[in-house]
This record gives C-alpha cells, structure tokens and sequence, in this order.
C-alpha cells in the first residue's frame, strides 16, 4: 500500500508539474499578430507558442523544414520573396519580421505593419550564439521570454544527449545537399549544421570555408581532395537526382563515399532556429544507427 501511495502521489506532482508549465507554452492572448517570411522565424516562433498569423510557402516548409508543424489556421502568404499583399492587408498584422535577406521587400511591407528585421547571418558573431540571441529576441517581440529561456535549454540539453550517443573514432562528416546531379551544397563550419557538429564533438570534414550564409555550392569532383570523410546527404533530393547518382560513376568513386555506406537523413533546414538544431542532432545520430529518442517530445 505505501508503495502503490508513493507512486499515486508521483504521478499526481508530475501531473501538476505538466498543468503547471503548460502556460509558459501556450499562445498569450494580447501577443502580438505577427506575418513572417523567414521559415527559420516561423519555426521558432511555432516551438514557442506563438506561431504566426500567416507565414511564407507552408507546402514548401513542411517539404525543407519539416518541423514543427504548422498549426492550423496559419495563413499562407504564397512565395516568401513575392508575399500575398492583397492578404497581409486583411489579416490586422501588428508586425511583419523579416531577415536582411529580405530587406527589399521591406519599403513593400512597411505601409501595411511595422517590419522588424531580426537577422542570424549578419556578420556579427558566431552563427550559434546568433542563433540563440535570435531566439531571445523573437521571445521578447511576442512576450515569450521564459518559453525562448526553455527552448534555448531544451535545445543544447537534446544535442548534449545525441553528443552522448555518437561512436567513438567517428569520421569527420561532409555534409551535403544536393542542388542537382552534379552539384551540392556543402555546410561549412560557420553554419548552424557545422555548429551542431561543433557541439557533438564531430570534425566538420568541409575546411575550405563558404558563403556569407556557411555555405559553399560546389560540383562533385570538388568533394575528391577530402579522402577522411563520411558523407551526409540532406534530404529532400531534387527530382530524378537519386536516380543519377545511383549511377554515377563521379559519386561513387568520391572517397568520402567509399569510406562507409552514406548517411541519408530526413529534411532539416540549415538556416533555420533551434528547433533545427535539434532535429539535426537527432536525425544525424540516428542515421548513425544510435538512439537518443528516451526521454524526449517529437521535434
């Protein structure tokens, strides 16, 4: 009977527990309606609990981002470098966020809501701690400090665990998308998924630096020279590209191809917020054949 008491009582603080912190997550009231055309915005604003009134290219996120879901209800303001005027003037807006990606649209924008840019690929330190700042930031413009505090927590106490679950004596990574059959994207370690390597304690195999966003768009027998790799490939694949390189004599003499089987892992935004991070962490172990699921909500 004690026993069974201890566990009633368990279950109940941890119930209470839950009821209790589930405000910090749920969307206040008097936030305010906000319009972003960022999907990196959009997902920290969704993992927060203050998804946006409507953002940019829903189908086309759910395919590159994956994650977190769009709630129901958001509105879609079609092409993130076209948006729905005619749409953003019915829906009352009290701010639209952009990044300087999109400063031309903002002289569009601004007759319809203030524009506030909050940028993570700015030049002004390291993409990681950007990235967090970026996070904070946008927590304050919707009155979700503590929830942005949780997410920042959350995120680096998930890469920690997946760090955790990495094989010993792990090959530095290449980690690619592709852009056609014969060239991919490469992530370079100023980059959010050469931050999380960082973090997991994973050599970047890519040293030969990139773009302005962490980035390099290379063609295939660039990835020749790096013989110490394991390549990661980032779905989704173009249209007719697994097909192509299935038969590609280039691809599968690329040393960082032969070294060991390659590492396909599901669509993770690499200029996205947190929530990305930590789906990379995840996908990435588990592509690795390891498990750092215990424990933890679906992301």
């Amino acid at each position: 009977m004690p026993a069974r008491r201890a566990i009633c009582i368990g279950w109940l603080l941890g119930l209470a527990l839950f009821f209790c912190a589930v405000p910090a997550f749920a969307r206040a009231e008097d936030a305010p309606r906000l319009a972003v055309i960022d999907w990196g915005q959009a997902q920290t604003l969704i993992a927060i609990g203050a998804p946006p009134v409507a953002m940019s290219q829903i189908p086309a996120y759910n395919e590159w981002v994956a994650a977190p879901d769009v709630p129901e209800g958001v509105r879609d303001l079609g092409l993130r470098v076209q948006p729905n005027m005619e749409l953003l003037s019915q829906l009352d807006i009290d701010v639209i966020t952009i990044t300087s990606m999109y400063s031309g649209l903002s002289e569009r924008l601004a007759p319809i809501a203030p524009v506030k840019t909050i940028d993570i690929y700015d030049g002004q330190g390291a993409v990681w701690d950007r990235t967090i700042e970026s996070t904070r930031r946008l927590g304050a413009l919707v009155g979700r400090e503590a929830a942005a505090d949780a997410l920042v927590r959350d995120t680096q106490a998930r890469i920690e665990a997946c760090a955790a679950q990495v094989p010993e004596q792990s090959k530095p990574l290449l980690v690619v998308q592709f852009m056609d059959a014969r060239h991919v994207r490469v992530y370079t370690q100023n980059s959010l998924i050469g931050s999380v390597l960082e973090r997991m304690g994973i050599a970047n195999a890519w040293q030969s630096g990139g773009n302005y966003w962490g980035f390099a768009t290379v063609p295939l027998e660039r990835l020749a020279s790096i013989d110490n790799a394991r390549m990661v490939v980032v779905k989704p694949l173009p249209v007719g590209v697994a097909e192509e390189i299935d038969t590609s004599v280039l691809w599968h003499h690329l040393p960082a191809v032969n070294n060991a089987p390659v590492l396909y892992v599901p669509p993770v935004w690499g200029f996205g917020g947190l929530p990305s991070a930590s789906r990379f962490a995840r996908v990435l172990v588990d592509a690795l054949g390891e498990d750092c699921s215990a424990g933890r909500a679906e992301s």
